[in-house]
């Protein structure tokens, strides 16, 4: 056990739509430490965004992050011998982060050709309800909706 909580760390709000959250997710984006490449891919996509729906890029992301953060999840738990799938409400920052992380890794899974385009595409995907970040969630939901006979095994 930890002798206690560790303290929370605050990201500055990116300098081109003064977010927080699109800090997070550009944070999240980035790999070895490229962070300007990271915010270029973003602000491109939302850009494709813009262009190929013509409304705001920005709430659009909001909204496919929205579709794709997930309520409930399942936890194993150890009881007698037995492990079982325990359905938990997700935390308010977990249910953010796990949306971030859904939302790049099926972007990174698309066929596109560009990583720019592969977000962009997997925006518009979870703003409509579709595309692997949403059915991921679905999958989760299901999960915890199938074994919500064990919620009396929660923590």
């Amino acid at each position: 056990m930890r002798k206690a909580k560790p303290k929370k760390r605050y990201v500055l709000p990116d300098p081109k739509f003064g977010d927080e959250m699109v800090t997070r997710f550009i944070n999240n984006l980035m790999l070895d430490g490229k962070k300007n490449t990271a915010a270029a891919i973003f602000y491109d996509a939302i850009v494709i965004i813009e262009n190929k729906t013509k409304q705001d890029g920005l709430e659009l992301w909001k909204k496919a992050l929205g579709n794709i953060m997930p309520t409930v999840e399942v936890k194993s738990r150890r009881v007698g011998g037995a492990t079982f799938q325990v359905p938990l409400e997700v935390r308010p920052d977990r249910k953010i982060s796990l949306g971030i992380k859904w939302m790049i890794k099926y972007a990174r899974l698309r066929g596109e050709k560009t990583m720019t385009q592969r977000l962009a595409g997997e925006i518009i995907a979870g703003s409509s309800g579709e595309g692997g970040a949403v059915k991921k969630k679905d999958d989760t939901h299901r999960m915890a909706e199938a074994n919500k006979a064990f919620s009396h095994f929660r923590f």
